[in-house]
């Protein structure tokens, strides 16, 4: 798929799900804007990595997900804005009565309220570009509910429901919005886990995979960043012009239980 000529806005993309989504779009011929909320020589170097491999421009912008101005500005500083992806994300479990607030506004601010933000800047853009991609990281828990993880289920049912207002909006546009609802995905972070977890259950590494971390994913093996990114760019293509409004789950069974 060609995608050159197109801009896309990745927020959360200096590693894991967003660094594997930018990689694949590079590879389709996007431009790429990366982002975190830091500001370190190797998140420049990955933008850099990515314009040299792939012979498309890469910038990396700094903006903290939590502050509604710097949404907008990420946005506005990237000057165009064919394709947002919204994937800044962030966890934290408790029980209810035991839930800080602090983390509860934190999750709520970067896994849902930054997407609006960002939306809101990139709509105009797409509208007067003649086509837009917006794609949205919800998760098994934007259609599944975990106890204690009330703010992720919250925030990622409210990406769901976002991502099909967002639909309606742009249905005579040539513009679609879908969420993609990944299960566990092999990330650095999630690979880094492992070890703990094989001390915790003593267990073996496969144990520990199968029974543990995948007991509710039904194909007992973990999607790749490589996967998601395929899809993201297969929601950029023609070919899902009437895709629109949409989950699409890439869970290994999750949510067919």
């Amino acid at each position: 798929m060609d995608l050159a000529g197109k801009t896309a806005v990745i927020t959360g993309s200096n590693s894991g799900i967003g660094f594997g989504m930018a990689t694949e779009l590079a590879r389709a011929g996007a431009d790429i804007v990366l982002n975190s909320f830091t500001n370190r020589e190797e998140d420049h170097a990955l933008a850099k990595g990515l314009s040299e491999e792939f012979g498309v421009e890469a910038r990396y912008i700094e903006a903290d997900m939590t502050d509604p101005a710097a949404c907008r500005h990420l946005v506005n500083s990237a000057g165009q804005c064919d394709i947002l992806i919204n994937n800044a994300g962030l966890q934290y479990i408790a029980s209810i009565p035991d839930f800080p607030t602090e983390k509860w506004d934190a999750i709520i601010a970067i896994n849902l309220t930054a997407a609006f933000h960002t939306t809101a800047v990139a709509l105009p853009m797409m509208r007067a570009a003649g086509w837009g991609r917006v794609i949205n990281t919800a998760s098994s828990h934007g259609l599944r509910a975990s106890p204690f993880k009330s703010a992720y289920s919250a925030a990622k049912h409210g990406i769901v429901g976002l991502t099909k207002s967002t639909a309606l909006e742009t249905a005579q546009d040539p513009i679609t919005a879908n969420a993609i609802c990944p299960g566990y995905v092999l990330t650095p972070l999630v690979e880094n886990q492992i070890p703990d977890l094989m001390k915790e259950y003593d267990m073996d590494r496969d144990a520990v995979v199968r029974n543990v971390m995948l007991s509710r994913q039904p194909s007992k093996d973990f999607a790749t960043v490589e996967q998601i990114g395929g899809t993201v760019v297969y929601l950029c293509a023609e070919a899902a012009r009437q895709v629109t409004g949409t989950t699409i789950s890439v869970d290994g069974g999750w949510t067919a239980m």
